[in-house]
Formats: structure tokens, C-alpha cells, sequence
């Protein structure tokens, strides 16, 4: 089945994609930056450049970060990180409904064999 990969761009400030959404949805679960960034496969600098970057583009912060201790730190969304993933997701689900008979009707395209190649085949 035939999926859609969504990059908005927000002028001038940047972009959102999938990526980031994901990393945000990552620390909701985990409840932690460090192992959001583990459970995707980047570096923890990655994972906080990544936040520094949406809080940079918002103006806000979009995880609320305890530091380590004794009794560990943790990580949360912000009401602008939840909205963020939110309102993304429903963006993106959008955009697939809209798109999803013409994107069945190029797998479907892709699924066939060329009539021109089977003829050259044959000759």
C-alpha cells in the first residue's frame, strides 16, 4: 500500500517532517530525550539538536527537559509539542485521504509489465 511522506515548510522559520514528529512522539512514550534517540537510532545531540531546533522555529519550548540526578531526569511534550504533533498528524492524514486513490493508481501502474517490453521479448 502506498504511503505519503509530508514535509511542511513554515517560512521563514523552517521545517517539520516526520523525523522530528516522530522524535517528539518518542519522548511522549519514553518519557526521556536520551532514549527517544536510542529507540531511532541517532546520537542524543542529534535528538536535542533537533528539539533546540522546533524550540528555535516556535519561539517556545516543545519538551520540557528535567536534568539527570540521583533519581534521573525526564522529558515531556510541552502544550506546543503535543499541539505540534497533533496538529501534524492531522495535517498529514489529510493530505493521505486526499491523495490515496491516485496514489493506489500509480502502485497499481507500477504492479503491470510494460506491453512495449514483453513485445521486444518475443521478437
Amino acid at each position: 500500500m502506498p504511503s505519503l511522506s509530508l514535509r511542511i515548510k513554515l517560512d521563514p522559520a523552517g521545517r517539520i517532517g516526520s523525523g522530528k514528529i516522530d522524535l517528539l512522539e518518542q519522548i511522549a512514550a519514553s518519557g526521556s530525550i536520551s532514549a527517544a534517540a536510542r529507540q531511532m537510532g541517532m546520537s542524543y545531540k542529534r535528538a536535542w539538536d533537533l528539539v533546540e531546533e522546533m524550540k528555535r522555529m516556535f519561539g517556545r519550548p516543545v519538551v520540557d527537559a528535567q536534568t539527570g540526578g540521583k533519581h534521573g531526569g525526564g522529558a515531556q511534550l510541552t502544550d506546543m509539542g503535543e499541539m505540534l504533533v497533533s496538529r501534524y498528524r492531522a495535517v498529514e492524514e489529510a493530505a493521505t485521504r486526499a491523495g490515496q486513490e491516485h496514489m493506489d493508481a500509480l502502485q497499481a501502474e507500477m504492479a503491470q509489465p510494460q506491453d512495449s517490453a514483453s513485445s521486444d521479448d518475443q521478437a
